[in-house]
């Protein structure tokens, strides 16, 4: 395998400012106030771009020049952002970040008229702006803000929209997650002493390999959930309560539809995926039968389903799990370890665990012209060379999207996850082809526990949301009694006889924090299902890696639908997510099949 250049294993930060004090900083300030001052006192005063395509054209150069060259932020927020996941104890770098928010936030709002004029023009008018030639490079930017035209308020209403966001919805989220995040509990550990945990920690530990440390830890984490569940009965009854005032001053037609409008998605095609998973939830139910047995138990108990089976000890230093990912990606197209060679190089992966460092990963982008960063905490284990080439699929989706100008930079979020699952799973089959019999029935286990998660629970989550805000719509108010019964209806029906709605588990969507970022979860599904449709084109015929990189080199200038159009898979057709959900069934069977070679029951 060839012997990479890794030149840093934390982030050189240094493209944008050389330290936390640089001068420049301040001047960058400056320079970003200037152009959006500039910008707005140029444009707020005119009407002449609602009417005029080629007005429109200068108008919207300057604006994607304006958001290329500076956004609202510059380096300042994403620098300050970065250092902040770097140190999250250092209160200077809070403090810091906490100002150019507040600076950006006020930007924003001079900025906002802007498109919301834009969004407002006739009908007959976006039609011609749509035809004309010389905004064709802006066409699906100006079709999703047409899209949002019947939903949009006026420009003094939407600041006051923009205003009581925070207050009445994300200070009560931040007063549920911060309670819970002070709970301690002493349980059994690892160890096998008694340590007192973090709510964190507990979560982790519900998960451990053995019966003991687990069976405590869900203990602990029900008695914090029983604790908290009514000031979570209030939390989410303020926010449902302030969802359904947005939606009809906003006149949405149902309450997933914001969502479906912001992802560019259209309400036809989540549906499509959410009829077709839930009708093959006996694909996730067979699983936690057969994971039943293989632990020697008549039903998993509710906090058991992603107990780890099997023995993964293999480990891999940081040097030899990029290389292993490098020649995956090499013998994809070259391009892809191209990239990830230049990350490597650059800086622009921060490797391992370190004090005040976040815990779990990322990949971030802010600004075409600035760096994309990748976050990991590698400890040498084969989990993390898969999140390695996970992070870095998203890696290089941000970095072929660099040729769209800004207004089409950026990945809707329903496609989202498909590099990085793309990227992922052709690691794991790498790995496959020389794993002994004992860790590739463990890494395949590990994937079922992980695609059942993705695509069946979220699916269910999708389904407890939606019939959540009915419920909510109709009675004014949900007691976490009736919301705990609606919880565990939908997750019985994915899990099915294999798994025990155990007590307590009726509590366990307090902390589940996507159920308050309203119908985001079935992003997981679709991003995994695309991913699975792409790896078999690239099977079938290498050459179809072409038509996966201008997939992912189109940011956002076409629609999900249509890109896919572009590529021969009609995403609306419940068969194309059929064909997904049958290479999870075939996981199945093959693990199955190889338990019992194995005598593992």
């Amino acid at each position: 395998m060839t012997k990479l250049n890794i030149k840093h294993t934390s982030w050189n930060l240094k493209p944008l400012f050389q330290s936390n004090n640089d001068p420049a900083i301040a001047q960058n300030r400056e320079a970003v106030e200037k152009a959006n001052k500039k910008f707005v006192s140029k444009w707020s005063k005119r009407e002449d771009y609602l009417s005029d395509p080629k007005v429109l054209k200068t108008a919207l150069d300057e604006y994607e020049k304006l958001l290329r060259n500076f956004g609202t932020d510059g380096n300042e927020g994403y620098y300050f952002w970065l250092r902040s996941q770097q140190d999250q104890n250092d209160q200077a770098i809070k403090a810091k970040f906490a100002k150019v928010l507040d600076f950006s936030t006020k930007l924003q709002n001079e900025l906002q008229f802007f498109e919301l004029r834009l969004a407002k023009v006739a009908k007959a008018k976006q039609k011609v702006f749509l035809k004309d030639p010389q905004l064709k490079p802006y066409k699906h930017y100006l079709e999703k803000i047409f899209r949002q035209a019947d939903y949009l308020l006026s420009e003094a209403e939407e600041k006051i929209m923009n205003l009581k966001s925070d207050p009445a919805h994300m200070k009560w989220e931040q007063m549920l997650s911060g309670f819970l995040s002070k709970q301690e509990r002493e349980v059994l550990t690892e160890s096998g002493k008694k340590e007192k945990m973090n709510f964190e920690q507990l979560i982790s530990l519900v998960s451990s390999k053995k019966k003991k440390v687990r069976d405590e830890a869900a203990d602990a984490v029900n008695d914090i959930f029983a604790q908290l569940v009514e000031t979570a009965e209030a939390e989410i009854n303020a926010i449902l309560a302030n969802k359904k005032i947005d939606d009809e001053i906003r006149r949405m037609p149902r309450p997933d539809f914001s969502r479906h409008l912001a992802d560019d998605m259209e309400s036809d095609v989540v549906d499509a995926l959410v009829q077709t998973v839930s009708k093959r939830y006996k694909i996730a139910q067979k699983y936690y039968q057969f994971k039943a047995k293989l632990m020697g138990v008549p039903k998993l108990a509710y906090h058991e389903r992603s107990v780890p089976f099997g023995k993964i000890d293999k480990t891999y230093s940081f040097a030899d799990g990029a290389a292993l990912v490098h020649k995956v990606f090499t013998d994809l197209d070259q391009e892809f370890s191209d990239a990830l060679e230049r990350f490597l190089e650059n800086g622009q992966i921060d490797v391992y665990p370190s004090k005040g460092k976040r815990g779990g990963a990322f990949c971030v982008y802010w600004q075409v012209d600035q760096p994309t960063y990748v976050m990991l905490n590698y400890t040498d284990k084969l989990r993390d060379v898969e999140t390695l080439a996970h992070e870095m699929g998203h890696g290089i989706n941000d970095e072929l999207m660099k040729g769209q100008n800004a207004l089409n930079f950026g990945t809707p979020t329903s496609t989202a996850e498909v590099a990085s699952t793309f990227m992922e799973d052709f690691v794991l089959q790498e790995i496959l082809k020389t794993a002994d019999e004992e860790t590739k029935f463990g890494i395949m286990v590990s994937k079922l526990d992980s695609e059942i998660a993705t695509i069946f629970r979220q699916i269910a989550c999708y389904q407890f949301e939606a019939e959540l805000h009915k419920a909510f719509r109709e009675k004014g108010y949900l007691s976490h009694q009736e919301i705990g019964k609606i919880f565990q209806k939908h997750m019985a029906a994915y899990m099915g006889p294999g798994v025990e709605q155990s007590k307590g588990s009726e509590n366990w969507w307090v902390y589940w924090s996507h159920i308050r970022a309203f119908f985001y979860v079935y992003s997981y599904a679709s991003g995994l299902l695309i991913s699975k449709s792409m790896q078999n084109g690239v099977k079938a015929d290498p050459k179809f890696i072409g038509k996966v990189k201008e997939f992912l080199s189109a940011g956002t200038s076409v629609s999900p639908k249509d890109i896919f159009k572009n590529l021969g898979i009609d995403i609306t057709d419940t068969a194309f997510w059929n064909k997904g959900l049958d290479e999870v069934e075939k996981l199945l069977k093959d693990t199955e099949k190889l338990a019992k070679k194995m005598g593992k029951f």
